[in-house]
């Protein structure tokens, strides 16, 4: 077959435009894939980054409650009934824990007084089995010994002591070694509660513990922030054998008895003024007072 010159040009431009046509085919087939695997890539980035969301929007952070760390003291004895009350019903309140360091013997009316040498502590417990610490010295012992001996465990925010047997008010405050114990922890830059029962054959030792954690409700947060007053507060409540508890006033302590009743409270009473301490307690009502140095 004879193939023309014009014929045979035709036939050299079209194998010239063969191989091109091949590339710009090849060319435009890895666009396509490549797309296709950019869009790929980009998938399962999406679905990471809604999944981190989904997490963020089910999974909520609660900061840990804060806990309270009371050492409890007194001036009758770890083995006192008072103590004893007190301590079981502060181990119930949630966040809070409760430390026991108390005299091994009864040492009412002791005052501030120390051992100068220091009293040793053994390990003991209070009347219903709660574990603690009996210190062969004075309340004020009781306070310096657990304050001296913390091992693992964190310094106290707060400091109660009682509940004592008998109401600490008047004069007898600058005798009580409840209060002495209370002092001995504010000189160490720690708030106290010194808290003291009516004494009768039977103490309501339950409307001591009463009132005494109503002072904590009140108090708590300040305890905790460390904005409560390093100071005494001084908390006395009747038992009452007629009538009931008539309410809390804070009054002034009584420097004079003259003559009034200082350890029975009369609950049926209608007086509402009160000169002092003694006079409040006397006629039913829960004295408090802020005690200072």
């Amino acid at each position: 077959m004879t193939i023309s010159r014009q014929g045979r040009a035709r036939t050299i431009l079209a194998a010239l435009l063969l191989p091109c046509l091949v590339v710009i085919g090849c060319a435009d087939d890895s666009s396509t894939k490549s797309d296709t695997a950019d869009t790929s890539d980009q998938k399962p980035a999406a679905a990471n980054t809604t999944g981190a969301q989904a997490s963020e929007e089910t999974t909520s952070t609660v900061a840990p409650s804060e806990s309270l760390h009371i050492l409890v003291t007194n001036d009758d004895g770890i083995a006192a009934p008072g103590i004893d009350a007190l301590v079981n019903a502060l181990s119930e309140l949630p966040d809070t824990t409760v430390e026991v360091v108390a005299p091994a013997e009864n040492q009412s009316g002791t005052s501030d007084k120390t051992t100068p040498e220091g009293a040793p502590g053994t390990p003991a417990a209070t009347a219903s089995g709660v574990a603690g610490t009996a210190v062969a010295g004075f309340p004020a012992d009781s306070v310096i010994f657990a304050l001296a001996n913390r091992g693992t465990l964190p310094t106290p925010d707060l400091v109660i002591s009682g509940i004592n047997a008998g109401a600490n008010i008047g004069p007898f405050v600058s005798l009580s070694g409840t209060v002495g114990a209370a002092k001995t922890a504010v000189r160490n830059g720690i708030p106290a509660l010194a808290t003291s029962q009516g004494l009768t054959d039977n103490p309501d030792y339950g409307s001591g513990v009463k009132y005494t954690l109503e002072w904590l409700a009140k108090n708590r947060s300040q305890v905790l922030d460390g904005t409560l007053a390093v100071k005494v507060y001084n908390l006395n409540i009747p038992t009452c054998t007629t009538g009931t508890i008539r309410g809390m006033v804070t009054e002034p302590t009584a420097t004079e008895v003259n003559d009034r009743e200082m350890v029975k409270s009369n609950c049926e009473s209608t007086v509402t003024e009160f000169a002092d301490d003694v006079d409040a307690f006397g006629n039913g009502y829960v004295a408090y007072a802020e005690l200072t140095e």
